[in-house]
């Protein structure tokens, strides 16, 4: 027993030490840069739409409680105490008796449980399909989001690319400006050679400063959309390969508008409808309920004795409330929610149609997108091809300098362009696939 004594905490500090260790580098990995699925599950969790309708369910299961707490006993008490200035008095032949006391109190004890209500059974049924709106609401939000926060971070990895494409760039234009301009102190050539490519360096550099500053906005508004720290760090993993595997989409998938969460949401509201014509069909079954009370009563001609002595009445029944006749009100309003039914059959076929265009739209952008795509990645490839030839021949003195300017210029171009089309590409898939309700929020 001395030696367990002893033994436990070295054996509880074996175990905990990996944890710890496990959470201290957690921590110490909080500057890695992170992938997308990561900035999604962060965003999942900590964007304030997301968590905003996380507490709305909450306060829905609250609201669902409260009204159906009224299938419970409802108990309740009620006390008074009264001075009779002026007691009352009748009159018996020329007799006047004054009757009561000084002095009255009493307290009323009641309970009352519900048997059957109109109203409670709607809440009762609805119960469910609050649920479901709730649960739906927060699914929309988090489809939103998904689709946002990959369009923000597609759109930095790729304007960090252009970055290193324009680094490229100067890099090149920095060693032929110092090259045209060694050329021309030794008298090979004229000042306009180096004077077009300081033109062009002073562009390039530029352009870079754009885009840095661009970085800097974009990943504030990704961190906005993933409810990220502003004043902590926020670094991003860039996996073009991946990026350029993702960009392949199967088009052949059809449209299924009850994938469509808004379609969804329309079902769940038609549901509600449906209840609440219900509810005014049958709303003239009586409300029924049991009862029982306790009711002790004091009297007295002097305040100090009015407690001394109860006389208690105590009932038990049950009772009914019957609308017999509400001038029309119950007909006019079953009318109205019949009426309702039909406008959201209207409703529902008119999303159907919108549906179906943004289907037809999504996928035209993607097939054209994606067509661009494979272009331009071509133009890149050759841009770059003819820029190297060119540069050999203008070494050579073969090709002029302008030729050369103008090669370098369809080379970045090319770059740039490939990269603006892979971010409309991706954008256009998400799109696409938002539109036919394969958006997984679980993965």
């Amino acid at each position: 027993m001395k030696l367990y004594k002893y033994m436990m905490p070295a054996l509880w500090g074996l175990l905990l030490c990996p944890t710890l260790l496990l959470a201290q580098q957690n921590r110490g990995n909080s500057h890695q840069p992170l992938t997308l699925d990561q900035c999604i599950e962060f965003a999942l969790a900590h964007q304030p739409s997301v968590k905003q309708a996380a507490i709305d369910e909450a306060i829905g299961e609250r609201d669902i409680a409260a009204s159906l707490s009224g299938w419970m006993p409802q108990i309740s008490a009620q006390f008074a105490a009264t001075h009779n200035l002026k007691r009352a008095v009748f009159v018996i032949d020329d007799n006047v008796i004054r009757t009561g006391q000084n002095y009255t109190s009493n307290v009323l004890l009641q309970a009352n449980q519900t048997l059957y209500s109109n109203s409670l059974l709607l809440a009762s049924r609805a119960a469910r399909y609050t649920r479901l709106q709730l649960d739906q609401n927060t699914t929309d939000n988090k489809i939103n989001t998904v689709v946002d926060v990959s369009k923000a971070f597609y759109d930095i990895l790729l304007t960090q690319e252009q970055l290193r494409i324009l680094d490229e760039n100067i890099s090149r234009q920095e060693k032929q400006f110092n090259d045209a301009r060694s050329r021309y102190e030794v008298g090979l050539v004229d000042k306009t050679d180096y004077q077009r490519a300081s033109i062009s360096l002073s562009n390039s550099r530029s352009d870079r400063k754009r885009s840095s500053e661009a970085i800097k906005a974009k990943t504030a508004y990704l961190k906005q959309l993933m409810g990220y720290d502003t004043e902590a760090s926020l670094q991003i993993a860039s996996n073009y390969e991946q990026m350029e595997l993702e960009a392949l989409l199967d088009t052949t998938q059809q449209l299924n508008v009850a994938h469509r969460i808004e379609f969804q949401q329309l079902q769940t509201q038609k549901q509600f409808l449906k209840l609440n014509t219900s509810f005014h069909r049958w709303s003239f079954i009586p409300n029924i309920s049991a009862f029982i009370n306790y009711n002790p009563q004091f009297f007295s001609a002097t305040l100090g004795d009015l407690y001394n002595q109860a006389f208690p009445t105590s009932a038990v029944g049950l009772q009914a409330s019957i609308p017999i006749f509400q001038g029309t009100q119950r007909l006019q309003n079953l009318k109205i929610a019949q009426l309702q039914e039909e406008r959201l059959e209207v409703d529902e076929e008119n999303v159907r149609k919108i549906i179906n265009t943004e289907y037809q739209t999504a996928l035209a952008n993607y097939k054209s997108e994606y067509t661009d795509w494979l272009t331009l990645r071509e133009n890149a490839s050759v841009a770059e091809e003819v820029y190297h030839i060119i540069k050999l021949q203008y070494d050579e003195g073969v090709k002029a300098y302008v030729d050369l300017v103008v090669a370098e210029t369809d080379l970045k171009a090319a770059q740039l362009n490939y990269y603006n089309a892979l971010y409309r590409v991706l954008a256009s898939k998400l799109d696409f696939q938002r539109a036919i309700g394969t958006i997984n929020i679980n993965q």
